[in-house]
């Protein structure tokens, strides 16, 4: 299905899982929705943290459409799963969010590691939570984000292993999309970053660390939401982990 076509089976309703490998080649964005008197320290984190928080599109006030992503697409509708927080708590999870939109609303989307996933697949080097049908594992770590106003926290990072031949592969390949987290952060010893427990992810699914494997770590895409949730803003709306915002721009347009 291309990206178009899906996105009309969300706008109906008729699919609401997640987005992993839809629509493939095309890039998969993380969304971020906030009033207006928070989107310019939300925009100046993003400028100040690249690697978690590569900055794609942001929309004006009030305006739900992200036309440097594709003609027709409505941030209120064309993701499957949102997540609406009041005051920094989570207070439900949508599939549509036209009844919440106000003309104050400015949606930000952040470029997304599937992206660099598909280009790893593409060449030949396997990414074993795909093989098996789980999400990305991801970790809180003790490295600082650059802080803006009110905006400040620890960085989140996902995690895939390879074996030594393999991983190298991966760093070449990954550190050509730096639009959408580019090279890992670190590699090998979890401690190192503040993981203190590699078997306990915070988010997504469990590892599976095989004898001879490297662990490579990626700033993610999560990052911006732990941060936005600590900050605790009034009103926000971001996507559910896995459940993306599929765009018309294909990965390769960003490939340095």
């Amino acid at each position: 299905m291309d990206a178009k076509s899906l996105r009309a089976e969300i706008r109906a309703g008729r699919h609401t899982t997640v987005t992993t490998g839809m629509a493939r080649g095309h890039l998969q964005a993380n969304l971020a929705i906030l009033p207006a008197d928070w989107a310019e320290e939300f925009a100046a984190f993003c400028a100040a943290n690249p690697k978690p928080c590569p900055l794609i599109a942001q929309s004006g006030p009030g305006d739900p459409r992200l036309p440097a992503l594709g003609r027709d697409i409505d941030v209120r509708s064309d993701l499957p799963r949102y997540r609406v927080f009041r005051d920094g708590v989570e207070v439900s999870e949508e599939t549509d969010i036209s009844a919440l939109w106000r003309d104050d609303l400015v949606a930000f989307a952040l470029g997304c590691s599937y992206s660099f996933e598909a280009a790893l697949l593409d060449a030949g080097v396997p990414i074993r939570h795909i093989e098996q049908g789980k999400k990305v594992c991801t970790y809180r770590t003790g490295l600082d984000t650059v802080s803006a106003g009110r905006l400040h926290g620890r960085m989140v990072v996902s995690m895939r292993n390879f074996t030594v031949a393999n991983a190298i592969r991966a760093i070449e390949i990954t550190a050509r999309f730096p639009r959408v987290h580019g090279a890992p952060i670190h590699f090998g010893d979890p401690a190192a970053i503040g993981i203190a427990d590699i078997d306990k992810p915070e988010f997504g699914g469990e590892p599976d660390i095989r004898p001879g494997e490297v662990p490579l770590f990626w700033a993610c895409g999560v990052t911006p939401q732990t941060v936005i949730e600590a900050a605790k803003p009034p009103f926000c709306i971001t996507h559910k982990a896995g459940h993306m915002l599929v765009t018309d721009r294909l990965n390769e347009e960003f490939r340095q």
